[in-house]
């Protein structure tokens, strides 16, 4: 299977797919940030990468097109996407996201977590659909929050869980 990733962050989950996934052919990293850690993380593990705006969708279909991905996973890809590209690749696109959904949707899930009663946490993968974290649910994956957890505290055992839960999915679950 041929993965094009989409990344806006440090890019650890998106490491975590090329070093988890070793089946599979990450043939391209999009990311939308001029300051984007996960460039230097493909520079390092010679994965091709390319910087396109976020609202530049139809650059990227043509890129994921030019490359031939099969499932495009979104690691930390702190963008919406439009029907545009749901459309371009129908049940095909994946997201990581730091809640258990249907709990804690968008942005701050984590703190959202940490602020609620709840006593455990997690992150799920989806399928992406035009309403936002709204997907079909692939897998998740719990986390319990302790009582002396901090944002940044919570937010590492969750990203943890990430790195574990994003490459099983593609291994295993996805489009095999």
């Amino acid at each position: 299977m041929r993965i094009g990733v989409l990344c806006s962050g440090n890019g650890s989950n998106f490491e975590n797919i090329v070093k988890g996934c070793p089946e599979h052919d990450v043939v391209i990293m999009i990311h939308n940030k001029k300051e984007c850690g996960a460039v230097k993380r493909a520079e390092r593990l010679s994965i091709p990468h390319a910087r396109i705006k976020s609202k530049d969708e139809n650059d990227i279909i043509k890129m994921l097109r030019a490359w031939r991905v099969d499932l495009v996973v979104l690691a930390g890809w702190m963008r919406v996407v439009t029907p545009k590209l749901i459309a371009a690749y129908p049940n095909k696109i994946i997201n990581i996201h730091p809640s258990l959904l249907p709990k804690y949707k968008g942005l701050n899930a984590v703190q959202q977590a940490l602020d609620s009663d709840d006593s455990i946490t997690g992150c799920t993968v989806h399928y992406v659909t035009e309403e936002l974290d709204s997907g079909e649910i692939i897998s998740q994956s719990c986390v319990p929050i302790c009582p002396k957890d901090t944002i940044d505290t919570l937010t590492h055992r969750v990203q943890q869980a990430e790195h574990h839960l994003l490459p099983n999915v593609i291994n295993f679950a996805v489009l095999q």
